[in-house]
């Protein structure tokens, strides 16, 4: 853990894990670090934007170990935590909460939130807030399902897999972050999910969900986008690019 000053007492805080190598972007760098615009990076922009949100929430940002491409001067907080990255993205978030757990409390709120999504709404992100604060199990940004969905044959190859059959979307959502929970109950969660059966976890809710616990839903604009191949990079930065330009818009004067 490295602390880079004295950390504000809060009672909510971010947690962004940014340790990934993002492989599928076939990138001379992590995703984290690709450029969005002339002025900031992929990470630059996702803190900005959660700083916005939530300007007196504290951050532990999970960090690869022999990262060389950070700079502190991409993060917008005075004070805050480092934590080292592990083998996986959920052991990125449970080493995230180990190091806010020697100064943060059980019950403070903890967001979630993955660094390759640059485009979540400020808006968004106070309402998760607001839900989870009242629901005992947490709760995530999410959105409902609305393209039709097939399930691919089980015999079908990855290149040119065949329709098995189609998936009803009745309660289907897409799950989004950040995701919001208590400290204490996810860092058992993530704990007993991990020592049991890892390959379950694919996002926080996932290990609550695997003891007993059902997190609320909290609905979540669907340009919360997460960088993930080529082509999302680019659709972020023209998401990114038409927002800014509304906001120079509603900034002048009629």
């Amino acid at each position: 853990m490295t602390l880079s000053a004295s950390a504000p007492s809060v009672r909510v805080w971010y947690l962004v894990p940014a340790a990934g190598v993002g492989s599928r972007m076939q990138a001379d760098r992590p995703k984290q670090y690709l450029e969005l615009s002339p002025e900031c990076c992929v990470l630059e922009a996702t803190l900005a934007t959660l700083k916005r949100a939530l300007p007196d929430a504290g951050l532990c940002l999970v960090l690869g170990a022999d990262d060389g491409y950070f700079s502190p001067s991409m993060v917008p907080w005075q004070d805050w935590l480092r934590a080292d990255g592990g083998t996986e993205r959920a052991n990125s978030v449970l080493s995230g909460l180990e190091c806010l757990s020697q100064i943060a409390n059980d019950d403070d709120l903890i967001l979630v939130h993955d660094v390759a999504r640059p485009c979540v709404r400020e808006d968004d992100i106070r309402t998760l807030v607001a839900a989870a604060q009242q629901a005992e199990d947490g709760a995530i940004l999410a959105a409902p399902a609305s393209d039709t969905m097939k399930r691919a044959a089980a015999s079908s190859s990855s290149d040119s897999p065949q329709i098995s059959h189609t998936e009803s979307r009745v309660g289907l959502w897409h799950a989004l972050t950040p995701q919001a929970f208590r400290l204490g109950l996810l860092r058992t969660a993530l704990r007993d999910a991990l020592a049991s059966n890892p390959l379950l976890i694919t996002d926080e809710a996932s290990a609550l969900e695997a003891c007993g616990r059902a997190p609320m839903l909290v609905v979540g604009a669907r340009d919360n986008l997460k960088i993930t191949h080529p082509e999302d990079l680019a659709m972020a930065c023209l998401l990114l690019a038409a927002r800014e330009v509304l906001a120079d818009r509603s900034r002048t004067p009629a």
